[in-house]
């Protein structure tokens, strides 16, 4: 005879009468039976006739008596055989450490394996000899469960050994349950293996599958598992202090890196033990708690740990670590607020440090050129300065931060992506802490514009277009991270409009590529100005090329080639000079020309007026030097006023600095910084000056240099102070400000009343609250100035105030 899963008996046919069944001789043949089975002596019974017997009694109504004697037999079997067979084994060093006995961790363990592999083999024995009996009860259990009387009696011999092993006292010598001395052992077991000790799963695994099997009752609810009920809350409580113990000790001994490390081991550890030993039921539950008291607990401290926390990991680039420490918070906050403070700190404190320094260079006077040493110290030996040496220096200083942010923005892009996965939460904080520090610096939007105007002049040659698009983006990012878009719109246009007038731009496809970009992510507001400049130089180059053509058709050859630029004065930011109707005195040649293209522009255009303005212009002109008795011919490329003031010495062998005012009527300090520019600096000395200072008085004395020498047949005259975009001084930037605030006023005034036309009437703070959301987008509005401007649309009858003083409104007047 085997167990369960025999196939189905069919009752007998012929139907029993009273005196053919007796309830005590058959009991005696089943009670036999059954004792044979919990014997471990089945093989040689017969399953069919043992089902007949059980059969006849219940078909006479007999089934309580059967139900009861074998209730009876198993609690005698359970208490006579099995409880004694487990109490033999329950010995107080099983209690261990609850008493003070001096046991080694390899004896408690042993008594513990001892322990429980008896109670789990009797619990398997019992459920399989249990089995068996079902199967010989089958049909009492069927009408004794359809009649809704009873339970099954595998339900109860299983209930029994709840009853009448885990819930008995283990021995009279412990005031312990089996049960409470198996949760104990088990208990003591995870522990040991959490302190490395290598314990015998399986012996864990078969303990926690019979208390899955058994239940607090026959009802059999799934919420009432021994499991559930007694063991696992004493697990979680017990890995609830171990873990709390261990993450102190962690703080105190261990750095960040091993901090996380143990705590990814932990997490992982108990995922494994429940998958191999105890029951996936309790996964989620014992990884809030290694997740509450482990990680939850001191995770801000050790991302703040001196020397090893996530300042140290961020400084050297540790990604795993960072990895590691990221996941661990997402476990606990997914909010991540103590990783967003930390990295926020860092990039604030690194980027002040770029911030001071630039603003430290920035804010100083510039250094004085090499140009002005001293005659003998420079003159033909120099080498040729890299492009950015020869910069101001307060510029190379803003172009200089620039760079530092892009590459600390790159740095946090990488543990962005590498590190923090690219999370959202984090990459919010990240565009937060860059806002912040780019905007504490108040020349930020100088300096970004600097930046740009460097690299569309001269930084992206020999770049693949890969690298242009991803400078450009780097670019524009920065731009969108500026609160005061406007005032970074205002020096863009004026660097932009310089880049073009002085042919500086290293392509107008790159510069219309970039404005896409602006487009594309600022609107197509910010980039209105610009894209009018890139308009309006074509439609001058259009007019040139036509003025040209139309020069080659007279039969006249001009001797210059006379090329202006037509501007619109509303499109560029050009502000015409005081004096600009009394323009400087052109060389007879030029001032021919000049004369020659306004015939023709003004039959093309009626009614318009030019007005020149030398001083933005550039001149490339052929100049005759002596050396040896052999004429050298240089190509010298220079401003307008430098042409000017050269040419005169074509008829004149010294002229005072006065003098040349008074011929050529250019501004006096245009005079001084041409001369500078052409008789000292050394490299440009054109002119000789008497006497030979670093500085220009109205008397000084110059005359044609005839020992005059360069390296190269084709140079440039740059002036003192020359067209290059460089950092505003303080006065220039007063006034850039200045026009800022103005033309801020006006973009208010057309919010306000933007706002006030949609919604007629509004209380005062709505109508400031929305004001502000339409202009946050272009820069960051001062509520003073959009209280002073609701004041002044009311003097100016565009709103009128509500009547209701206690709650001040406004509402608009057509």
């Amino acid at each position: 005879m085997s167990g369960r899963g025999r196939g189905r008996i069919r009752a007998p046919r012929r139907a029993f009468t009273k005196d053919e069944v007796d309830c005590e001789q058959i009991w005696a043949v089943l009670d036999k039976a059954f004792r044979e089975i919990h014997g471990r002596n089945a093989s040689n019974l017969s399953y069919e006739e043992l089902f007949r017997n059980a059969y006849k009694l219940v078909l006479k109504k007999k089934g309580d008596f059967l139900f009861e004697n074998v209730k009876k037999l198993e609690i005698e079997h359970l208490d006579n055989t099995v409880k004694a067979q487990i109490r033999s084994l329950a010995t107080p060093t099983l209690l261990l450490p609850n008493v003070g006995a001096d046991v080694s961790s390899n004896e408690r363990r042993q008594s513990g394996e001892r322990f429980m592999a008896q109670l789990t083999k009797a619990f398997n024995d019992h459920s399989q000899e249990a089995g068996m009996i079902t199967d010989v009860l089958m049909y009492m259990d069927r009408i004794s469960t359809s009649e809704g009387r009873k339970s099954s009696i595998y339900a109860v011999a299983l209930g029994l050994f709840r009853e009448r092993v885990l819930q008995a006292k283990a021995n009279d010598d412990l005031h312990y349950t089996i049960l409470e001395l198996l949760e104990t052992v088990m208990l003591e077991m995870i522990q040991l293996e959490r302190e490395g000790e290598i314990i015998e799963r399986p012996l864990i695994r078969a303990s926690c599958r019979m208390l899955e099997n058994l239940y607090q009752s026959l009802m059999e609810e799934e919420s009432t598992r021994l499991y559930l009920v007694h063991f696992e809350p004493h697990f979680l409580e017990a890995s609830r202090d171990f873990y709390r113990n261990e993450g102190v000790k962690l703080v105190q001994e261990a750095d960040a890196t091993t901090f996380c490390s143990q705590a990814r081991q932990r997490l992982k550890e108990e995922e494994e033990r429940c998958q191999q030993c105890l029951s996936m039921a309790t996964d989620q539950k014992i990884r809030l708690v290694v997740e509450q008291e482990l990680v939850g607990a001191h995770i801000a401290d050790v991302i703040n740990l001196p020397g090893t926390g996530v300042r140290n990991m961020l400084d050297n680039d540790k990604m795993t670590d960072l990895l590691n420490m990221y996941e661990l918070v997402k476990r606990v906050d997914p909010r991540l607020k103590h990783l967003k403070d930390a990295v926020h700190k860092r990039i604030q404190e690194l980027g002040t440090e770029i911030n001071n320094g630039a603003n430290h260079i920035a804010t100083q006077m510039p250094t004085r050129q090499k140009e002005d040493q001293k005659e003998g110290d420079a003159k033909g030996k120099e080498k040729e300065k890299p492009a950015a040496q020869k910069l101001n220096q307060a510029t190379q200083a803003a172009i200089n931060w620039v760079e530092d942010v892009l590459k600390l923005k790159a740095k946090y892009d990488k543990v962005l992506l590498r590190a923090f996965k690219s999370d959202a939460v984090m990459e919010k904080a990240l565009e937060i802490s860059f806002q912040d520090f780019i905007n504490s610096n108040p020349r930020s939007p100088e300096f970004v514009s600097l930046f740009l105007d460097q690299y569309l002049k001269s930084g992206i040659k020999d770049r693949s277009e890969a690298e242009i698009d991803l400078l450009l983006d780097s670019g524009v990012t920065l731009v969108q991270y500026l609160a005061d878009k406007d005032v970074l719109e205002t020096y863009y246009h004026k660097h932009m409009a310089k880049r073009l007038l002085m042919g500086k731009s290293v392509s107008r496809d790159v510069e219309r590529q970039m404005l896409s970009k602006m487009k594309m992510r600022l609107g197509n507001q910010f980039t209105a100005k610009m894209e009018g400049l890139l308009k309006d130089i074509e439609l001058s180059e259009n007019l040139t090329s036509g003025y040209r053509e139309h020069v080659q058709r007279q039969d006249i050859k001009p001797k210059i080639e006379f090329e202006p630029s037509i501007l619109t004065t509303t499109v560029w930011p050009i502000t015409i000079p005081e004096g600009a109707d009394k323009p400087a005195i052109l060389p007879p040649e030029v001032a021919k020309a000049q004369e020659s293209f306004e015939r023709y522009y003004h039959s093309k255009h009626t009614g318009r007026k030019l007005t020149w303005l030398p001083h933005m212009g550039d001149v490339t002109m052929r100049v005759t030097y002596e050396k040896n008795g052999k004429p050298i011919v240089y190509e010298v490329t220079g401003p307008t006023y430098c042409m000017i003031v050269l040419m005169l010495f074509n008829e004149h062998e010294r002229l005072t600095c006065d003098q040349i005012q008074q011929m050529t009527n250019i501004p006096a300090d245009k005079v001084v910084q041409t001369l500078l520019s052409v008789a000292v600096a050394p490299k440009t000395r054109l002119l000789r000056k008497e006497p030979m200072t670093r500085d220009v008085n109205p008397t000084d004395v110059f005359s044609y240099n005839e020992k005059f020498e360069h390296a190269y047949r084709k140079f440039k005259v740059a002036l003192v102070s020359d067209h290059a975009n460089k950092v505003e001084t303080v006065e220039q930037r007063k006034e850039t400000q200045k026009k800022a605030d103005d033309m801020r006023g006006l973009v208010i005034d057309a919010a306000i009343v933007k706002v006030m036309k949609a919604r007629k009437t509004l209380s005062h703070q709505q109508l400031i609250s929305e004001t502000i959301d339409i202009l946050k987008s272009r820069f960051q509005p001062d509520v003073g100035m959009i209280k002073k401007k609701i004041e002044s649309l009311i003097e100016r009858d565009y709103l009128e105030r509500g009547s209701d003083a206690s709650n001040p409104s406004y509402n608009y007047l057509a």
